[in-house]
C-alpha cells in the first residue's frame, strides 16, 4: 500500500511498475470508477490483451487455487455446522415483513 506525501504524489510499487513497464517520466492516466481509481499505464507500454482461450485458463487456475483454499480452510477450522431447521424460511420471513 502506497501512502500519498503531503504534495498528494502517491509512490508506485516498483513490481507494478516492472510488471506494466512503467518508467521514470512517463505519464500515466488516472481514471475514476466509481469508488475506486484505476491508473492507466502510457499505451505503448500496457501488455497485450489477453485472448480469451488465455483468459479462461487464468481463470480456471485460479478457481483451483480458491478450491485448495477453501479446502485448507475447512480442514483447519473443521467443518462447520449447518444451521437446524427454524420452522421458516427466508421467503416466510419477507412475507412476514408485510413490505405491501
Amino acid at each position: 500500500m502506497s501512502k500519498v506525501t503531503s504534495k498528494l504524489q502517491v509512490t508506485l510499487p516498483k513490481v507494478i511498475a516492472d510488471r506494466f513497464g512503467i518508467r521514470p517520466g512517463d505519464e500515466v492516466d488516472w481514471q475514476v470508477a466509481g469508488e475506486v481509481i484505476h491508473v492507466i499505464p502510457p499505451p505503448h507500454r500496457r501488455p497485450p490483451r489477453l485472448s480469451t482461450a488465455e483468459r479462461l485458463r487464468l481463470f480456471d487456475e485460479a478457481t483451483v487455487r480458491q478450491r485448495a483454499y477453501e479446502a485448507q480452510i475447512k480442514a483447519e477450522l473443521g467443518e462447520i455446522e449447518q444451521p437446524k431447521d427454524r420452522g421458516w424460511t427466508r421467503e416466510d420471513a419477507y412475507r412476514r415483513g408485510g413490505s405491501d
